[in-house]
């Protein structure tokens, strides 16, 4: 289950051309969240000076126009795939992916043995969350003209570490409830910010899957060396 949270962020104490910090949230490198409670937020930016240009409403429907009429008159044309892999460690209990921001090595939880030098995979899962609500609710807040000068998303969920260990057989493998926070900064009406909202949860990618859940398919191939 996926919970919705709506929030209107205190001012912020930011400049308005900054890009608001996460400190005091969960980051590689940063304070280890809750072992059984990953936290995971992200600022929605405020561009600095020399940064992406900010978009608006004209220029969003410019640069998606085409693709629209293209999906319309070609519905196959709009299958998109999407892929991820990762390298197993020999000889060890982790594995290395490569990522937009880089080649990040995941590997035991504190909860499970490890000892948090390593990325924990759940909270790369409610990391893409958070990434595609933030990009989602930047489109939609666009598209209807809406001024969000800051704030946060924030995913936290819970998982039971029995299940994944093997201590008890009725326990769950994988994280449960997830929590999804908005933390907006604007002067929008709560009508409107509903319904910026509701257009978020209804577009975003990320959120849509964990929300209905795909086909999972299983395959494997033996390699051999040489």
């Amino acid at each position: 289950m996926i919970q919705i949270n709506r929030e209107k962020a205190a001012p912020s104490p930011h400049p308005a051309n900054k890009t608001l910090s996460v400190a005091g949230d969960f980051c590689p490198g940063c304070a280890l969240p809750c072992p059984l409670q990953p936290r995971l937020s992200i600022p929605l930016t405020i561009l600095a000076e020399g940064d992406h240009d900010r978009m608006d409403a004209a220029e969003l429907r410019a640069l998606q126009a085409p693709l629209k009429k293209r999906y319309r008159e070609q519905p196959e044309s709009a299958s998109t795939p999407a892929r991820a892999e990762a390298r197993l460690e020999v000889g060890g209990v982790a594995c290395r992916i490569r990522s937009w921001g880089g080649e990040v090595t995941a590997g035991l939880h504190p909860a499970t043995g490890g000892d948090g030098s390593l990325a924990c995979s759940a909270d790369m899962l409610l990391e893409a969350l958070v990434a595609c609500a933030g990009v989602t609710l930047g489109a939609v807040a666009t598209a209807m003209g809406v001024e969000v000068r800051g704030g946060r998303v924030i995913a936290e969920g819970r998982w039971d570490a029995r299940g994944t260990l093997g201590v008890d057989r009725e326990a769950p493998v994988g994280l449960t409830d997830i929590a999804l926070t908005f933390e907006l900064e604007t002067e929008a009406d709560p009508a409107t910010v509903e319904r910026l909202l509701q257009m978020t949860e209804r577009f975003c990618v990320i959120y849509q899957t964990l929300h209905t859940p795909p086909r999972l398919s299983v395959a494997h191939r033996i390699l051999h060396a040489g």
